[in-house]
């Protein structure tokens, strides 16, 4: 709580003394005596004419006042806390006013008029009227001033970093919130430290100490970034200072996020994707809209973690058709939903679907006619792959052989397929899986290029590495665990991976499928490996808590097939460059056509017979580059 929210709620918590209570109430009882008479005075009567009447009438009210309000002690009632009964007392009260009133004038001969008693009524009705009028109006005017307190004391007292249009306008936008109350600037130019930009004043600070010192006297609860470059540049420096001050770090939305709800509810708080993130990847969108505008595509595995992204992206790109291929029920029903909100004006047809079923495949082609194609359904998670590796050639091999085989079929332009990093010299099934993928794609785009196979389809690869946030991957594993108190479990305290954001690795997709890349496996640029234990430690801090005390990391040992160090995608040796500098080609060995269809059935035979160890052996042979690694099946590799 702020110092100013401490005054207010100590100022408005504090009860008015009893003293001040009964002076209150004894002025404006004996003013209610001098308005009743007054009242009678311009209505003619004559006894109040009379200076004695006029003298005994005040002093009376003012002797009967005090002397009730002390007998019935009205002043020690709360005045927050008055209630129905209370309004008995003050009744009492009033009316023993009223009678050591009338006692006064009988005892001087003073009541000689009728009307008299009824001044003495009106006076006992009125001062009742008046106490119980006050008390009401002040329950009413302490419980706005509370409720406003309150809301003064929720709302978080915030720094704004940077001093661009972006932060100027988020500051405009924050005024008059619930939620945030927007107390200055941060600038690295020291020349405008204290100085006002758009009424609010300017801060710069150097060390932690400066840091720490303004955030108290400020009674700072949290920093707002609006750019994620500057929260990648700040993650050292401010974002480490906040997290070890327990302030909040948070990000305000980009332009294009910005929904119907109050800006100040789409504020969020930095997540370990804000920190992991690049420049923002520049695309053709030119390009990528004149080759996808009007056109009818389909999208397999449309409902995981990348073919959902791309379906929100393509949407953006004026197709005239989105076809959601997919065999999960749930994510399908989630995402349709998405679209129907998001997108109403986009027409999209959703399709459970497996792409293991040939006959399912063709009747999505032979219905809808895409004329572009990304292949984005496959089984992913290497350990549970490991497991079952007939099951990932089905998915991974032989369903992307149908979903090739049915883009020569229908015409299909272009098929785009997702591939992994783990392709390259894999150590697990699912990495060997994708690479006999690959394989079966680029010799069937090379086979209809140079004519051996009828077709018209061009057929692009694109490898990354890991997306950060996907279903399953660590990221939302280490925020569950930080979620139920720990601990968090990392592999090896060595251990590295690639990692890359879902919407710009889909991003890159997008431009893959624009560049001349036909049959060739496109790589993506992606920036430099993160140890996996420094992201968990990351990830605890930004929760607010300390690693090794208020969350234990627990190291397991590397799983089956999985390695320490993921394979460089995009260096010059294994790879040639594009027109884009995050996009290079891999130079990769050539497969004859026909040898990869007598590979892909056999393995698929095998597979379908649950051949588990013959179907390994063949993987081998074919992908001599594929071998195991702290796996069951290394007995399978040549020594």
């Amino acid at each position: 709580m702020s110092r100013i929210g401490k005054f207010l709620d100590n100022f408005s918590s504090a009860f008015l003394s009893k003293t001040v209570i009964f002076l209150m109430d004894f002025v404006l009882s004996v003013l209610v005596s001098v308005a009743v008479e007054i009242l009678a005075f311009l209505l003619n009567a004559d006894v109040v004419m009379v200076r004695p009447f006029m003298l005994i009438w005040g002093l009376a009210s003012i002797v009967g006042s005090a002397l009730m309000f002390l007998l019935f002690k009205t002043h020690a009632i709360v005045i927050r806390h008055f209630s129905f009964k209370d309004t008995l007392l003050f009744g009492l009260a009033a009316l023993g006013k009223v009678a050591v009133m009338t006692v006064a004038l009988l005892a001087f001969r003073l009541m000689t008029e009728p009307y008299i008693i009824l001044m003495l009524l009106a006076d006992a009705l009125i001062t009742m009227v008046v106490l119980c009028s006050l008390r009401l109006l002040m329950i009413y005017v302490y419980d706005t001033y509370k409720g406003r307190i309150r809301q003064l004391q929720n709302r978080s007292r915030v720094l704004v970093y940077g001093i661009d249009d972006k932060a100027v306008a988020t500051v405009t936008r924050l005024r008059g919130s619930k939620r945030y109350e927007v107390v200055g600037l941060i600038a690295k130019d020291h020349s405008l430290d204290k100085t006002k930009l758009a009424d609010t004043s300017v801060y710069c600070f150097d060390t932690f100490d400066a840091f720490e010192q303004e955030a108290k006297h400020l009674s700072l609860r949290g920093v707002i970034f609006t750019k994620e470059s500057d929260v990648v540049a700040e993650q050292d420096r401010l974002i480490k200072y906040c997290t070890d001050l327990e302030l909040k770090v948070l990000i305000a939305p980009a332009v294009d996020e910005v929904s119907g709800e109050p800006y100040s509810q789409q504020i969020r708080k930095i997540k370990i994707e804000d920190l992991l993130g690049r420049e923002e990847i520049k695309i053709s969108l030119d390009a990528i809209k004149a080759s996808l505008a009007d056109k009818v595509v389909m999208v397999t595995g449309s409902a995981g973690s990348i073919g959902s992204e791309l379906c929100r992206q393509l949407a953006g790109f004026g197709v005239c058709k989105l076809v959601l291929f997919d065999n999960a029920e749930t994510p399908m029903h989630n995402l349709r939903l998405e679209l129907e909100e998001r997108f109403s004006n986009l027409t999209f047809v959703p399709i459970i679907g497996d792409v293991r079923q040939v006959a399912r495949l063709d009747y999505a082609f032979r219905t809808h006619r895409p004329q572009v194609v990304f292949h984005a359904a496959a089984y992913k998670h290497v350990p549970l792959m490991e497991e079952n590796p007939c099951e990932a050639v089905l998915v991974n091999v032989a369903g992307s052989r149908n979903v090739a085989d049915k883009c020569i079929e229908y015409g299909v332009e272009k098929m785009v397929m997702i591939s992994t990093d783990k392709a390259v010299n894999p150590t697990n099934v699912m990495g060997c899986t994708k690479r006999l993928a690959e394989i079966y794609v680029q010799s069937l785009g090379r086979a209809v290029e140079a004519g051996k196979v009828p077709g018209k389809t061009k057929f692009v690869t694109t490898r990354f590495g890991n997306v950060l946030g996907s279903n399953g991957s660590v990221i939302p594993r280490f925020r569950e665990q930080i979620e139920h108190g720990g601990p968090v479990t990392v592999t090896d305290k060595d251990i590295t991976r690639y990692f890359m954001t879902i919407p710009e690795a889909c991003r890159l997709v997008l431009e893959a499928a624009v560049l001349p890349t036909e049959n060739r496996i496109c790589v993506f640029d992606m920036g430099k490996p993160v140890k996996i234990d420094t992201l968990a430690r990351r990830m605890i801090e930004l929760a607010g808590l300390v690693p090794g005390q208020d969350i234990e990391i627990v190291y397991t040992g590397l799983r089956p097939g999985e390695k320490l160090y993921e394979e460089v995608l995009s260096n010059k040796e294994n790879t040639d460059g594009t027109s884009h500098d995050r996009i290079r080609i891999a130079r990769v060995r050539q497969y004859e056509y026909e040898d990869a269809v007598k590979a892909v059935e056999q393995l698929e035979s095998l597979s379908q017979q649950v051949r588990i160890a013959e179907t390994v052996k063949l993987m081998k042979e074919i992908v001599p580059e594929y071998i195991s690694n702290n796996s069951r099946f290394e007995e399978f590799d040549k020594k």
